[in-house]
């Protein structure tokens, strides 16, 4: 069982990689990286009281894998982002990888992306604010991108309190 032990934090080179994307003949090990992120992701909401999607290269697994649970859980497979809004909003945004570290960002007001499901299936999905922002977040881990990254300019920095 992975805890928020297992995460990977601010600083290990394996969050700078770009992740492989997930073949079809890796679909039995899918279930096995899913859990792991949920339970993570629980483990994260438990001690911080935060977490709504997590990216399989925060916990070194460099696939092309993102898990979302806000009102049912969701499974990226191989996403794309296929189309951005050219109008961007200021965030504050936070990582589990540095959960008492809040960074601000310029993000995409909205996207539009492509993605594999569970079941190998194509899907498509439009993401607006708040969820457009969170997507990208963690699709910037399966690029090896962090917030830290991104961040405005040098005071764009504060701690959780």
């Amino acid at each position: 069982m992975k805890t928020v032990n297992d995460l990977l934090v601010l600083g290990n080179p394996i969050l700078y990689e770009i992740s492989d994307e997930v073949m079809y003949n890796e679909l039995s090990s899918l279930k096995n990286w899913v859990q792991d992120l949920h339970e993570v992701m629980e483990d994260i909401r438990a001690k911080y009281n935060f977490g709504r999607a997590i990216a399989a290269p925060q916990l070194g697994i460099m696939k092309r894998l993102i898990y979302m649970n806000i009102d049912q859980p969701m499974v990226f497979i191989n996403p794309k982002i296929t189309s951005k809004s050219t109008e961007m909003f200021e965030v504050w945004d936070d990582c589990m990888c540095f959960p008492n570290l809040f960074v601000k960002v310029l993000r995409h007001k909205s996207i539009e992306i492509e993605y594999l499901n569970e079941k190998w299936e194509k899907q498509t999905a439009l993401f607006d604010n708040d969820l457009s922002e969170l997507f990208q977040h963690e699709f910037d881990h399966l690029e090896g991108i962090l917030c830290t990254m991104r961040a405005i300019d040098s005071k764009s920095y504060r701690w959780r309190i």
